[in-house]
């Protein structure tokens, strides 16, 4: 497990991460420059040589011209020897990333919450050739008025319109929990939504323009994102998945179904539950076989219900990050505990705040370096795999 400290201005509620084992130094190295200093260069004063006049021979007096030339001569043809060949342009690799909204919200509004965050991660990620493309999906649940948490109807009582209750809000789910059972009612649309999502990148080769996928491919996307993408390889599947909230919970669970438990080139996990071999068959399928290689999740939670439970057995092996907020009143740190211990080798970060995604440069530094860290790894792997 890896171990971060981050201290803040704040000492007493800083920053926390439960692990076991140092974390990975990351580092990177810059070329050093050592400009010497410029040396005087003296020519050595000529000494006058006597000359004999002879019809025979005579010795040529020294060319003051050609000796007040040698230097720069010898300075060119040092510049010459040192001159290196161009060095071929670095290429630059394309990241897929899904973003998974948290309950009541939907794509658009979670990118304008973590706007800032999606800044700093393409910041950070360029000096390595790499360039995120950040998706944005909706879930499928639409929610009515009465559905979302804190809603209070319109005083008047009878009086009051009564298609109030089924008015439909812009907020979406991608799942609803039964209370009394503790059930997930349409699971199996919030992945489906997924897997189309992931069709429509990886397979149909779709444009993503400001977080959303596109109707056209991407020769038919707008010409400033196509600007962008110009000499970059695309990736051909979703490489990692960050998720808030009820979007950190489907995060981590669409880590787990699309892990490979046994080894980086096994099988997936068996699918326990005959209703949900459907759309894990579809999640996989879309990801053309292939796990993730990381996933973060935000106040996510651990899914309780028992029909659920073949995705925590055994462990999630893919790399995970849990980004919790010790005055979280929403999430029940229980829950999120429960979560973090049914993956292998997680990292944890505390921070001191509630139930959102922090994105002051001090949080969001963590996030960088554990992407940064998986996708190396990740690259390392594959390198060693083909050898």
């Amino acid at each position: 497990m890896f171990r971060i400290l981050i201290r803040t201005t704040t000492p007493a509620r800083s920053f926390q991460v439960l692990s076991g084992q140092p974390s990975p130094s990351f580092s990177i190295s810059s070329a050093t420059y050592k400009f010497g200093s410029s040396r005087n260069m003296a020519d050595s004063s000529a000494q006058s040589t006597p000359v004999e006049s002879s019809s025979a021979s005579t010795t040529p007096a020294p060319n003051a011209n050609a000796n007040a030339n040698a230097p720069a001569q010898q300075k060119q043809q040092k510049s010459k020897k040192g001159k290196r060949p161009p060095q071929p342009k670095p290429v630059m690799k394309e990241v897929r990333i899904l973003m998974l909204h948290g309950y009541t919200q939907s794509g658009p509004l979670f990118r304008a919450k973590t706007r800032a965050l999606e800044k700093q991660v393409v910041k950070a990620l360029a000096p390595l050739n790499l360039v995120p493309t950040l998706i944005y999906p909706t879930a499928p649940n639409r929610l009515s008025v009465l559905e979302i948490p804190g809603y209070e109807p319109s005083p008047g009582g009878s009086n009051s319109d009564p298609g109030e209750e089924t008015e439909l809000a812009d907020s979406w789910a991608w799942f609803r929990r039964e209370e009394p059972t503790w059930n997930y009612r349409f699971i199996g649309e919030g992945f489906e939504r997924l897997a189309e999502v992931m069709r429509a990148v990886n397979e149909e080769g779709r444009e993503v323009v400001d977080g959303i996928v596109t109707e056209g491919s991407a020769g038919a996307a707008n010409g400033a994102e196509r600007k962008e993408m110009d000499g970059v390889v695309r990736s051909e599947v979703i490489d990692g998945v960050i998720g808030f909230s009820q979007g950190g919970a489907m995060a981590a669970m669409l880590a787990a179904a699309l892990d490979h438990p046994s080894s980086p080139g096994g099988h997936p996990r068996p699918v326990l539950t005959p209703e949900h071999q459907g759309w894990a068959k579809q999640i996989r399928d879309a990801n053309k076989g292939q796990p993730l290689k990381f996933c973060v999740s935000y106040s996510g939670f651990f899914a309780l219900p028992p029909e659920l439970g073949w995705l925590w057995e055994p462990k999630v092996k893919t790399p995970t990050m849990h980004v919790l907020g010790s005055l979280d009143t929403v999430v029940e740190e229980s829950r999120s505990r429960r979560l973090v211990e049914a993956c292998e080798d997680p990292v944890v970060v505390v921070h001191p705040g509630g139930h959102f995604v922090p994105v002051k440069k001090e949080w969001v530094a963590p996030l960088v370096g554990f992407i940064t860290a998986c996708l190396e790894k990740s690259a390392k792997d594959e390198t060693e795999v083909e050898e």
